[in-house]
């Protein structure tokens, strides 16, 4: 039991040994991603049932949206760290965010699908669209810094360190949770609006927490050259003032890619074709043999978590439309609605992740841990075996519908994916990248992430059916081609799994001896 039972003015202390600052991050934290999950629990049917897209549709908008979250925090995060500091990257993205999620509030009226095609409401379409730019900016500015308020609030060998990042985790999925059972409930009940509203009250209270809060950060988190954020720049608009207006900019740019999926498609895959040219020139030709082995490795383990991602983002999408469509969601009398389901991921992480932090520091006592590239294929594995029980046991029943069983099931299975390959992602790219160009490799990582994301929204689009006003005009048929889909992408992943296993030893001998 900790025994710290004092706290000075230079470093705030609670019982715990914890600085102050981090139950700050880990509320303000915990209340932005149950925003966020909220929101996401919904999306796909609010495109579906509210807006009357068709399923290709609304799976190219969610996955242009979801690519983006992914992609901006690495401009974000740049912002920060050379003009803004984490405090007020946090502050502005919070606000963006509050914006977005209340606009997302206004739903309008429902569309009507005519003789003609869909009618839809242009001014509240357009919100919408609007609504989504919001968001995706403010995560931008929020997610990759307060990760790194949390970081800063410790020394590099603070043995309290690990820890603290433990509890920040557990923030982010017990938002999660709460979120995808309230928001999801509440929005497919009494109205989408509603839902929608829950998770914006959430991000309000989440940036109250945030400003009030800002003194335990202890100065941890300010610009780095304060001075030359009061700069003049033109016009008398100073540096910081700059920023913000491009942060707006941004918004209206985004508000039209969210409009032209194919355009985000295409930006995404010529900045990834640009990254993997710069790194193979870096690699070849400022790199000594060892460097350059290890650089390889970090890429294609990125390239492996691209095919990850881009199945295990299927939950927000074709598994929450399948789970709404195909299975019987009955429980004790009580129908679960489809959006709840995505609380699962959160539920089995808060029961697993410690377990498996202890499994591997038992492995590892008995030299028996596995090595990044095993976990990666771990990872791939288990995202691949949760599509194919759900393919070859969920067929339906009597009923027509899925046991519910099964899409509980792949849902554990996917967590035991996620806690083998994600943790260690963002390690292994600290730990296997030249120290010169780590910042490079790590936005790599995220442009890896939102491809992923993108690459998601295709194979979804795989499982599209035909539907009117919004529901699959042949449920049985939608059922089979589904599974169909599932089975073939999980043999995939399961045989790009046992790849890399058989490559396993290679790789570790490019890590030279990183672990």
């Amino acid at each position: 039991m900790n025994t710290i039972q004092s706290e000075d003015s230079s470093n705030s202390v609670v019982k715990t040994g914890h600085p102050k600052g981090l139950y700050v991050c880990f509320m303000t934290e915990m209340w932005e991603r149950f925003s966020y999950y909220g929101m996401r629990a919904l999306l796909i049917f609010y495109l579906t049932k509210h807006f009357l897209f068709g399923d290709n549709k609304a799976y190219a908008i969610y996955g242009a949206y979801t690519s983006m979250v992914y992609l901006m925090p690495v401009i974000g995060g740049i912002m920060a760290d050379r003009y803004l500091g984490a405090r007020k990257a946090v502050t502005f993205g919070a606000i963006l965010l509050v914006l977005g999620h209340f606009g997302m509030a206004f739903e309008g009226p429902t569309a009507v699908q005519g003789a003609d095609g869909v009618e839809r409401h242009p001014l509240y379409l357009q919100i919408f669209y609007l609504s989504l730019a919001l968001i995706i900016t403010g995560v931008g500015f929020l997610k990759a810094n307060i990760s790194t308020i949390v970081g800063s609030l410790y020394e590099e060998d603070d043995p309290r360190r690990d820890g603290g990042f433990t509890i920040f985790y557990m923030g982010i999925n017990l938002g999660s949770f709460i979120a995808t059972l309230l928001c999801g409930w509440l929005g497919e009940t009494y109205g989408w609006g509603y839902g929608f509203g829950l998770a914006g009250i959430g991000m309000v209270l989440g940036l109250i927490i945030f400003l009030r809060g800002q003194h335990t950060l202890d100065g941890h988190a300010e610009p780095p050259e304060p001075e030359q954020l009061k700069k003049s720049v033109f016009a008398g608009i100073s540096v910081e003032r700059l920023i913000y207006i491009g942060g707006f900019a941004a918004v209206l740019v985004i508000w039209q890619l969210v409009q032209h999926q194919q355009l985000v498609g295409q930006l995404l895959g010529g900045f990834g074709a640009l990254m993997v040219l710069v790194i193979l020139w870096f690699s070849f030709t400022k790199c000594d043999p060892v460097e350059r082995d290890r650089m390889m490795v970090a890429s294609g383990l990125i390239a492996f978590s691209v095919l990850f991602w881009a199945l295990f983002e299927q939950a927000g999408s074709s598994l929450n439309i399948y789970t709404d469509r195909s299975v019987d969601r009955m429980l004790f009398g009580w129908e679960i609605k489809a959006s709840q389901f995505q609380s699962l991921n959160a539920l089995f992480i808060i029961a697993l992740a410690p377990l498996f932090s202890a499994l591997w520091i038992r492995l590892a006592a008995k030299g028996l841990e596995p090595s990044t590239p095993a976990k990666f294929g771990f990872g791939l594995f288990f995202v691949g075996l949760g599509f194919l029980v759900l393919s070859y046991f969920g067929a339906p029943g009597e009923s027509g519908k899925s046991a519910m069983v099964w899409v509980v099931m792949i849902y554990l299975l996917h967590t035991i994916g996620e806690l083998c390959l994600s943790p260690v992602g963002l390690s292994m790219i600290t730990k296997l990248s030249v120290a010169r160009v780590v910042g490079m490799m790590m936005g790599t990582w995220f442009l890896a992430s939102a491809g992923a994301n993108f690459i998601a929204s295709q194979i979804a689009s795989l499982t599209s059916s035909d539907t009117s006003s919004g529901e699959a005009i042949d449920v049985a048929q939608a059922t089979a081609n589904t599974l169909a889909v599932y089975a073939d992408v999980g043999w995939l992943a399961v045989g790009v799994a046992a790849f890399v296993f058989v490559i396993t030893p290679l790789m570790r001998k490019g890590m030279h001896g990183v672990h």
